[in-house]
């Protein structure tokens, strides 16, 4: 089991003849995604061929969708051009869209997730600005490293792409179910709860690694959620323990005003909620190491 992504999911890429795009789609073809198609349409009726996969290019996610069953968009789209990119996704319905992109404008994805809203959020969005979502051994979107850690029964969800990807290593004797790096921008499409829901509901997820960042209080309000509807262990860790009040630190999301939005608070809502808390990525990944060792 896994949340979202699984081995059955088919996946098409929307920016895929860009340079990154292309980087990216032989990756995640070399970790076994069932990548099915790009979207340009400029190339339409083109194809890539990627060490011997031939990945055909359509003119519109409708299209792509029409023609391979594709279940899953990927955005590597410019960020002038991922709010259009988006609502094609949107109107196309496809169920899940992981946008990349980061340095969208705010109000850009405040469009995007509001015209997901107004269609009847049919289109699960994760992102932007974030590194993807993995299954490992079965599926992986976005640009997450594939050869890190291998399956197991821990669920990750996390605002930073790096802290992502530390944990998933600290953790890779173990295994993850499945592992979502929900970005780090004030708007976001899927959030903690949504992961934190979604994990509580797999069977083969049996502990929850949950990190966030300075900034807001998507932390808090997961406390709240965790507190009244999750029965399995989780595991929290805060990055910005040491940041400067005031201070935007690198994702355009984490800035602390007063007591707000303070690690410190983030952490003592959480752990009233039941959550440890670590320190650090390292000392985290003890605690969830000491939990499912009984």
């Amino acid at each position: 089991m896994a949340i979202w992504l699984n081995k059955d999911s088919k996946v098409i890429v929307q920016g895929m003849t860009g340079s990154t795009g292309m980087k990216h789609t032989k990756l995640m073809l070399g970790d076994g995604t069932n990548v099915v198609g790009g979207v340009n349409p400029r190339k339409a009726g083109t194809s890539v061929d990627f060490d011997g996969t031939e990945v055909p290019v359509f003119g519109t996610v409708k299209e792509a969708i029409e023609k391979t069953g594709a279940n899953v968009s990927v955005i590597f789209v410019p960020e002038k051009f991922t709010k259009d990119a988006v609502v094609e996704a949107i109107d196309a319905e496809i169920p899940l869209a992981v946008v990349i992109t980061e340095g969208i404008a705010v109000h850009d994805t405040a469009a995007f997730w509001a015209y997901a809203g107004k269609k009847g959020n049919k289109t699960r969005i994760i992102g932007p600005n974030c590194p993807g979502i993995i299954t490992p051994g079965q599926s992986n979107v976005g640009i997450i490293p594939g050869d890190i850690t291998k399956p197991g029964r821990i669920g990750l969800v996390s605002k930073s792409g790096t802290l992502t990807y530390q944990m998933m290593y600290e953790l890779r004797d173990i295994g993850f179910s499945t592992a979502v790096g929900i970005g780090g921008d004030p708007i976001i499409g899927t959030t903690h709860i949504d992961a934190l829901a979604a994990f509580q509901d797999d069977p083969d997820t049996d502990l929850i690694v949950m990190i966030g960042e300075i900034g807001g209080d998507a932390e808090e309000r997961a406390a709240a959620f965790i507190k009244d509807n999750v029965t399995k262990p989780v595991v929290g860790y805060v990055a910005g323990f040491t940041a400067p009040e005031g201070k935007t630190m690198g994702h355009a999301g984490a800035i602390v005003s007063g007591s707000s939005g303070t690690a410190q608070a983030k952490k003592e809502a959480l752990e009233a909620a039941g959550v440890k808390v670590g320190k650090t990525p390292t000392e985290t990944a003890k605690l969830a190491r000491a939990i499912l060792a009984g």
